[in-house]
């Protein structure tokens, strides 16, 4: 078989000994400023981000980041996101505080 994959073998799987290994996951980066204009058509663009535990959805899911606004409360990012439902998976649309937006 491809990859060196033997039928009838019992070996710890890749997670397995990623996990054994004893390297912890990186510690995220802190979320980069927003920009202080979303007027130029550059920014048009959505960017792929990380939204960590948004309200009703706890956990990290990934995003799209379309927009920045700034209001009283301090940023906010206009995102969609993909959370596992009852039904299936659910892409919500969101203002969500940058605080727990990862930008990557």
């Amino acid at each position: 078989m491809a990859g060196g994959m033997h039928p009838g073998r019992s070996g710890r799987s890749l997670g397995e000994r990623a996990a054994r290994s004893g390297l912890g996951p990186p510690e995220p980066p802190a979320p980069p400023p927003p920009p202080a204009s979303t007027s130029r058509p550059d920014r048009a663009r959505g960017r792929h981000c990380w939204v960590h535990d948004p309200p009703g959805a706890p956990g990290v899911w990934p995003g799209l980041l379309v927009e920045w606004r700034q209001g009283e409360d301090g940023w906010s990012g206009r995102v969609t996101y993909a959370v596992a439902g009852p039904q299936g998976t659910v892409l919500v649309e969101a203002w969500v505080p940058a605080a727990l937006l990862e930008q990557r």
